[in-house]
C-alpha cells in the first residue's frame, strides 16, 4: 500500500472525505488530486533527465583557458 497505509486507514480517509466534500465534489476532488500528482511527476522526471544529461555530457573545452 502507498505510504504504509492499510485498506482500514484507506477506508477512514475515504469515509471522512465523503463527510467533508460530499459526494457530487468528490470526484472533482479525485481528479484534482491526479492532476497534481501526474504534473509533479511530470517535474521530477523532467529534472532528473536534464542532471542525468548534463552528467553524461563531456565538460566543454572552452572552460578550460590557461
Amino acid at each position: 500500500m502507498p505510504f504504509g497505509l492499510g485498506p482500514t486507514e484507506l477506508i477512514v480517509i475515504l469515509i471522512i472525505a465523503l463527510v467533508i466534500f460530499g459526494p457530487s465534489r468528490l470526484p472533482k476532488v479525485g481528479q484534482s488530486i491526479g492532476e497534481a500528482i501526474r504534473g509533479f511527476r511530470d517535474a521530477t522526471n523532467k529534472v532528473e533527465g536534464e542532471i542525468k544529461n548534463s552528467l553524461e555530457e563531456p565538460p566543454s573545452n572552452g572552460s578550460d583557458k590557461e
